[in-house]
């Protein structure tokens, strides 16, 4: 992607907001920070640096093969943050709850999601990683 387009988390320039964090040339200082490079992620199909972000026990060629088939089925269109809590850059974790509207096929969608995020290692100077998707059943109506 063209470092002078729009981001696609919403954001600045890719080049001056998720750009420098899928290169690897500056790392996420929040939570939000990361939530929203991983977006940019998806929407640009930044395989490997979805991999790196969140740690997984599952092997590694069957999760990338696994990203690699839903990055060539879903074109992830739009950003809505809802709510932060901690993950400043102080914090070892924190949740950002999001809405990432999509399409597959032609059929649009929305992902409403509260994730978790923490520290690598547990350390507050330890890089930000994604950890896993929280329970969002008692917090809607329904």
């Amino acid at each position: 992607m063209a470092l002078d387009r729009p981001c696609p988390c919403g954001g600045l320039s890719y080049g001056a907001c998720c750009g420098p964090l899928h290169r690897g040339t500056r790392p996420a200082a929040t939570a939000e920070q990361l939530m929203r490079s991983r977006y940019s992620a998806y929407a640009l199909g930044e395989l490997e640096y979805l991999l790196r972000t969140h740690p997984s026990l599952e092997p590694l060629a069957r999760r990338r093969r696994e990203l690699a088939a839903s990055l060539g089925a879903v074109r992830w269109q739009r950003l809505c943050l809802l709510a932060t809590t901690a993950g400043g850059p102080a914090d070892r974790t924190g949740t950002v709850t999001f809405e990432a509207h999509y399409a597959v096929g032609g059929q649009a969608g929305v992902l409403r999601e509260c994730s978790l995020f923490g520290r690598e290692g547990d350390r507050s100077d330890g890089p930000w990683l994604y950890l896993k998707v929280l329970d969002l059943s008692d917090s809607g109506p329904g």
